[in-house]
Parts: structure tokens; C-alpha cells; sequence
């Protein structure tokens, strides 16, 4: 097998970021998707080879992933995509990475680990914007207290966002409020916003199911999680149809993101930190590359993993703009 990476999904609005970042840091890699024409283009601009299939036909699929080291995940809803691909590289004995922010997609790779450690298979979702910052930074404020018990963290994330972020959004809403309770996974039906501090005062964050309910709890062993999120400025527009692709390389560099992470102890101690970031937009390409290529590069480990667990509490902090600060 040749040390390689796919991306899969490369033809949409972070999908283009991430191979033309793959293409800039000189990745031995190829590109894949549905759309014939689209991926043939992109090809073509990016001068590397291409594949062409979809999702909902095992036996294709899996010959789609033969020759590869990794596979990275791009095309959302990932909900729908993530299963296929990742039972595809369990078989096909290749790596799976992706960039989701799904809780579905976690809960998944946590149920699959059985399954891909013994094929040597490592499944490794969430090396985009979310989760790599707040998983680092949930590992890091673990440290800070002893015997952690419980975590509460929310994302602020500005400015305009993705059609497919939008359409992931409404996955993550879809499942309902969440939250992890003495290790274990629950509903809730009256959870309330939250003030949270992310360098302007307090405003209010609400609650949300992300997947660091899976990765967290897995990085840290915190028993107790609650997620929240602060939209700065304009929430996501509910006609997906009518939104722009995402949004402009002016755009991104006008709106930064942050997480903030408060750990109280068993003795009551309470520590806070918050992890600043560029756009999650343009954060995304730089760590979900530098995580495939420390993949290729053999930072590979059969089961289920995290950023955090893999790769270290410093990773997300290696990105460029990235900084971390005790509160």
C-alpha cells in the first residue's frame, strides 16, 4: 500500500480549502466524489488524480478506498456519509478521518472501535475546527483540578457560515438536547443558556449536542459534559438552498473563534481557560492536513481516537493564530 491520502467531498465549500492546503503542503494525495464533472475540474486545477463514486454502493466504495493509507472525510450531511465510509474502511483495512462536528458520527466511531481495532483500523472524526480546539483544551483544563467531575464548554463561533455547516447544524439539533450524566449519555428537556465569558463580558451561550459529548469524555474521563454555543451575529439562515457557499476569504479573516472550558473538581475547585482561534473556516484545512499527514507519517493507533488523545493537548495549539488562556 502506498503511503496516500483521499479526500473525499472535495468539491464542496471546506472540502476546496482543504485540498488546495493538502496540494500547498505538498501531500502525496487524491481527491474523490459523486459529481463527475466537478471533481474531474477540481482535479485537473489541483494536478492530482481523481476517483469517481458514491457512498450508497458498498462493493464500489470499497474499491474506491483500495491503495490508500487514510481516507478524509469531507462530504456532509455526515451523518449519511460517515457510516458507509467508515464501514468501508474497517473492510478495506484504511484510516478514517473527517471533519464533522455531528454527535451521531462520534457515537458511531465510539461503537465501531471494537470492529476497526481488530481490522488495525484507526477512526478519527473531528480534525476540523470542531473538535480539535475544544477537545485540546477540555484534556488541558482536566489537568488544573483534581479528579475532575465535571465539564461545562461552549464554541462562539462569527460570522457567515457554510451551506454544509448549516446543514450539519440541523443534524446536531436533530438529535435533541443532550448531555453526559455520571458517564452516561441522557436527554434533557429543560436545558437553560448559560453565561460565558469569551473576551467581552459575559453572553449567553445555549445548549447544543455536539460530539464532544463522545470525544470529551473519552479524552478526559470527565463524567459530567454539557455543550453550549454562542452565535455572534447572524444565526444560520433556515433555507440552506439560498445561502452562498460559504463564506469570503474577507469574511473569515474579519471573525476569529473560541471555546470556553470550565472543569470544577471533586473538592469544588473551579478552573476556566478559553482557546482563540482563526476562522473555523480557515482553522479547519490547517489542522485536518497536519493531522493526516502526522497520520501518514505513522501517528496511527487501531480503535477509536481523538485529536486530543492521539496527537496530544498541544496539537490544536500548533495551528497558526491559536492560543490558550487561563481565565
Amino acid at each position: 500500500m502506498t503511503t496516500r491520502l483521499l479526500i473525499y467531498g472535495a468539491t464542496g465549500y471546506t472540502g476546496k480549502l482543504i485540498a488546495a492546503r493538502a496540494k500547498e503542503a505538498g501531500l502525496d494525495f487524491a481527491i474523490a466524489g459523486r459529481d463527475a464533472g466537478k471533481v474531474a475540474a477540481l482535479a485537473q486545477e489541483l494536478g492530482v488524480p481523481f476517483h469517481i463514486f458514491g457512498v450508497d454502493a458498498a462493493a464500489g466504495l470499497r474499491a474506491g478506498l483500495n491503495g490508500f493509507t487514510a481516507v478524509l472525510n469531507c462530504a456532509g450531511p455526515f451523518a449519511r456519509t460517515a457510516q458507509p465510509i467508515m464501514e468501508a474502511c474497517i473492510d478495506a483495512g484504511v484510516h478514517y478521518l473527517d471533519i464533522t462536528a455531528e454527535y451521531k458520527v462520534y457515537a458511531l466511531a465510539e461503537s465501531l472501535a471494537p470492529r476497526a481495532a481488530a481490522a488495525e483500523v484507526m477512526l478519527l472524526p473531528g480534525v476540523g475546527w470542531d473538535v480539535v480546539p475544544s477537545d485540546c483544551l477540555a484534556l488541558y483544563v482536566s489537568g488544573k483540578v483534581d479528579q475532575p467531575q465535571r465539564l461545562r464548554m461552549a464554541l462562539q463561533v462569527a460570522g457567515a457560515v457554510s451551506r454544509g455547516s448549516a446543514t450539519s447544524v440541523a443534524e446536531i439539533r436533530g438529535v435533541g438536547l443532550l448531555v453526559r450524566s455520571e458517564g452516561v449519555i441522557v436527554p434533557i428537556q429543560d436545558a437553560q443558556p448559560a453565561p460565558f465569558d469569551f473576551g467581552e463580558g459575559p453572553v449567553d451561550a445555549y445548549p447544543l449536542s455536539f460530539g464532544d459529548l463522545v470525544t470529551a469524555w473519552k479524552s478526559t474521563g470527565i463524567p459530567n459534559i454539557d455543550m453550549f454555543v454562542h452565535m455572534k451575529g447572524t444565526a444560520p439562515s433556515t433555507d440552506v438552498a439560498t445561502m452562498p457557499d460559504g463564506p469570503s476569504i474577507e469574511e473569515r479573516a474579519s471573525h476569529g473563534a473560541s471555546v470556553v472550558a470550565e472543569v470544577t473538581g471533586i473538592d469544588g475547585a473551579v478552573f476556566r481557560a478559553r482557546i482563540d482561534t482563526v476562522n473555523g473556516y480557515s482553522y479547519t484545512p490547517l489542522a485536518a492536513i497536519e493531522a493526516a499527514r502526522r497520520v501518514l507519517d505513522g501517528a496511527q493507533r487501531p480503535g477509536f481516537e481523538t485529536p486530543a488523545t492521539l496527537f496530544g493537548v498541544a496539537f490544536a495549539e500548533s495551528i497558526a493564530g491559536t492560543s490558550v488562556t487561563d481565565l
